[in-house]
């Protein structure tokens, strides 16, 4: 789990396995989309893939925003946290972007 994420300590016990596990699955999912759809032959299967690892960071997202809600995290903590998903959002969708010209192209 990328060290920035909130580690289970801050989270109640009742939540070890809940909301933090759903993080961690969430945060791991976009690496791993990532590797597995370069994995795959061809850029239409990498764009799937890219496009799958959006969807992860979004659910990344909502998690952080319900832990900031249920003040399981900080609101300053959630911000920064924020802030580089949407780094990662941004380029994520950069990649699908020219990912789908590049097979529009090859289709012409």
């Amino acid at each position: 789990m990328p060290r920035d994420l909130p580690h289970h300590r801050g989270f109640p016990r009742a939540e070890l396995y809940g909301l933090t596990g759903q993080l961690r699955r969430a945060a791991a999912s976009i690496g791993a989309n990532i590797a597995e759809g370069r994995g795959r032959m061809g850029d239409g299967d990498f764009g799937r893939f890219i496009r799958y690892a959006l969807g992860s960071a979004t659910e990344l997202e909502c998690h952080l925003l319900l832990a900031r809600d249920l003040s399981l995290l900080s609101a300053e903590g959630c911000d920064e946290l924020e802030r580089k998903i949407h780094e990662i959002q941004r380029m994520l969708a950069s990649l699908a972007r020219r990912l789908g010209r590049r097979k529009g192209e090859a289709n012409s």
